[in-house]
């Protein structure tokens, strides 16, 4: 897929499975397994959209995605106030998640307008 948004979901995706390897095996079912889905619920939700035949349906699959990532970002926060993930790799998932936010706000206020 070309679309810019889903391949930097795709790369958030990837820094997320990778920061949550060295979290703490208690944490399997609980924070990993939430950032993990969550995560990867952006990217689906993206691509779902995208292969959607209206704008209300595409629009309806960003807003997803656009929560998911919020779930993303505030549990990547948590994961570092538990000490969790080293700072490097927390605040390269959070820049990505970041991007992330502000390249959904405007695919979906552009096709609002449209």
């Amino acid at each position: 897929m070309d679309l810019l948004v889903w391949q930097r979901a795709i790369e958030l995706s990837v820094a997320v499975y990778r920061l949550t390897m060295s979290f703490p095996k208690s944490e399997t079912f609980g924070l990993v397994n939430q950032l993990r889905r969550a995560s990867v619920s952006v990217a689906s939700n993206i691509a779902e959209g995208y292969g959607r035949t209206t704008k209300g349906e595409y629009l309806l699959f960003l807003g997803n995605a656009r929560g998911s990532n919020c779930e993303v970002q505030t549990q990547l926060v948590l994961s570092g106030a538990l000490g969790f993930a080293t700072d490097e790799e927390r605040r390269r998932a959070e820049g990505l998640a970041l991007e992330i936010s502000r390249m959904l706000g405007k695919m979906i206020g552009t096709l609002c307008r449209a």
